[in-house]
């Protein structure tokens, strides 16, 4: 599998992200690390403890990560998310948890497909 057909298979625009890292030696080495990016264990702790304001910061980082790498599909769902976390209250608004498993299941499509990439890349 290229780079290019992972971010086909995630959702993502591989044009863009070289674009915005101004190489596609850049794009490689970063989506490696995503993988290693805590954004996600940290919005999943916060969701499952009903803490909104650390759900909203681990929303929003995942939200620029996946931007930054232009992963729209999760991008997409981890800034709704984001939005519906913005409010003011103490507890996670109604509505959230939708949102949230639609994070979720982008997220493992990314991370699959950028573990298939790296799996077909080191052979």
């Amino acid at each position: 599998m290229t780079i290019q057909e992972c971010y086909q298979q995630l959702g993502g625009d591989f044009a863009q992200a070289e674009k915005r890292l101004s190489s596609g030696t850049l794009v490689k080495r970063f989506i490696t690390k995503f993988l290693d990016d805590g954004s996600f264990a940290e919005l999943c702790i916060a969701m499952e403890e009903g803490t909104r304001d650390k759900a909203f910061r681990a929303a929003h980082t995942l939200q620029g990560v996946s931007g930054n790498l232009s992963l729209n599909r999760l991008f997409s769902s981890a800034s709704q998310l984001t939005e519906l976390l913005r409010s003011e209250a103490e507890v996670i608004p109604v509505g959230a948890n939708p949102l949230f498993e639609e994070v979720k299941q982008d997220y493992q499509l990314t991370v699959s497909a950028i573990r298939a990439y790296l799996d077909a890349d080191h052979r």
